[in-house]
């Protein structure tokens, strides 16, 4: 292995330990875990590749074992606080902000053990929230797990354009069935709240639901095609982990 790409195994290493620190640091700590996690799996990588040089190999073998005794550390504190109900976790994304693509905010939470999803929102109505619901179960589809089932509990659109919702849900709904996914979909007139719900335990609610994205300046402008270049609206997250989760 060239002497460059350990390098860069090591920069990339660096800079994913550097945010799994702030991540602990603002108690953000599920997000934080993951980013140890994959610190620590390039650090061994760079570890495996320095086999020449022992001062450097004894240097990475104290900064791994630090990183993994936090890790656990995480792993216990969170474990015990999911056992006894009162995991809660926010994120506060800011106007205008970047990096908050749905794989970026749901990634920490989507365990191999996931199997079923809820979706509650009333705003899955006009193209671009359809669109938004679309690219959410493309990114489940793209995860380590084997989803099986979604939910989708939303408003209908009352608007003379109502045929678009139904038409487009309808074809998500076709497309995912092609995928060995099955998606059950029913309608609320009173449906207010927006909520997020794994079958891992994982409940995420956000404030503006999926619709949190900012609309492009143009069809070529950066952030259009790739969510985590997409500036955002202000919003807050609120994570919370619950034993059993309710079914619609």
């Amino acid at each position: 292995m060239s002497q460059n790409h350990v390098s860069g195994m090591e920069s990339s290493a660096i800079s994913v330990l550097k945010r799994a620190v702030e991540l602990d640091h603002s108690g953000r700590f599920q997000e934080s875990l993951v980013c140890y996690q994959e610190g620590i799996q390039l650090l061994m990588d760079v570890l495996k590749a320095s086999v020449k040089d022992d001062s450097k190999r004894g240097h990475y073998r104290e900064k791994i074992k630090g990183y993994m005794d936090r890790a656990e550390q995480i792993k216990s504190h969170v474990n015990q606080l999911k056992e006894d109900g009162k995991y809660h976790e926010q994120i506060r994304i800011s106007e205008d902000a970047t990096g908050h693509s749905y794989e970026s905010l749901f990634k920490p939470y989507m365990s191999s053990f996931l199997t079923e999803v809820w979706v509650e929102d009333p705003y899955i109505r006009h193209i671009h929230q359809l669109y938004n619901f679309l690219r959410f179960c493309e990114m489940l589809l793209k995860a380590p797990c084997k989803v099986k089932k979604v939910h989708l509990l939303t408003s209908q659109d009352e608007q003379a354009d109502s045929g678009q919702q139904r038409g487009a849900l309808s074809e998500i709904k076709e497309s995912l069935s092609a995928q060995g996914v099955t998606l059950d979909l029913q309608y609320s007139s009173t449906i207010h709240d927006r909520e997020i719900r794994f079958d891992n335990g994982w409940i995420i609610k956000i404030g503006r639901g999926l619709d949190y994205f900012k609309r492009p300046k143009g069809r070529f402008s950066i952030g259009y095609c790739d969510y985590d270049l997409r500036q955002c609206h202000e919003t807050s997250v609120d994570i919370f982990h619950t034993k059993h989760t309710k079914t619609l």
